[in-house]
């Protein structure tokens, strides 16, 4: 069997709300050689319910619309990677019922225990009883050139994704394991900044990811939510590959 066919071609950026400052909620697609589809997150909820910690409501692009763009409906969608479930990345979870979604057993487990508002906002959505989980435990190879890296600290059991591309190279999907480019080195990381449950291992979190991107060359690191680097990136339907 040729695995290279299993590998990504493809990786979108898709923009999914956009605050006041510019500061974004990206989701990413990857396509394989071999015609899968791989969702990561689904972007903040429809109904106006959620509010960044500025306070005002950011403007919001629907994940439905914005695969829509590129000829994609929530049934061709084979994967979802769950990150985590903070509400601006898991308020369309439902959305895919076909999909099978993917999420570390620690976050999982932590967030149906919860009765933080952060996981109550969007429960609904993510706990709904259409969908079917895939529990993983740790770093994690979903398939080949698509990797899970487990970084508890921003929560339990949050993951980045390390997505190997033929021509770009690999690239680290750091979500809020690096909300911004200071984020990823501990030497400038902000140790309480206000949004991490456990700032210990968050520290730690972004030490091994740092580490990451020096051993496996990562060409491009996307920040979770950096105002100042997302408009250098190409969104969707420009990709890359």
């Amino acid at each position: 069997m040729n695995t290279v066919s299993k590998a990504p071609v493809r990786l979108y950026m898709l923009q999914l709300a956009l605050g006041t400052e510019g500061t974004p909620v990206p989701g990413y697609l990857i396509q394989t050689g071999n015609g899968k589809n791989i969702l990561i997150d689904t972007g903040v909820p429809l109904d106006g319910s959620f509010k960044p910690n500025s306070g005002e409501s950011p403007q919001i692009f629907s994940v439905v619309e914005q695969l829509a763009t590129l000829g994609l409906t929530p049934a061709d969608i084979d994967i979802l990677i769950c990150t985590h479930f903070d509400p601006d990345h898991a308020g369309n979870h439902d959305a895919f019922p076909t999909a099978e979604l993917v999420v570390q057993r620690a976050h999982y487990e932590f967030a149906l225990a919860s009765d933080s508002p952060r996981f109550n906002l969007t429960r609904a959505h993510w706990n709904h009883p259409s969908l079917r989980y895939r529990i993983v435990d740790g770093d994690t190879q979903l398939l080949p050139g698509v990797e899970l890296i487990e970084t508890s600290g921003h929560v339990p059991g949050h993951q980045a994704v390390l997505v190997r591309l033929p021509e770009t190279g690999p690239v680290l999907l750091a979500i809020d394991a690096a909300a911004m480019e200071s984020d990823l080195n501990p030497e400038t990381r902000e140790y309480e900044n206000g949004v991490d449950l456990d700032p210990a291992q968050a520290l730690a979190s972004a030490r091994k990811l740092f580490q990451l991107v020096q051993r496996e060359g990562v060409t491009l690191t996307v920040f979770g939510h950096d105002e100042k680097r997302w408009p250098e990136l190409k969104k969707a339907p420009e990709y890359y590959s």
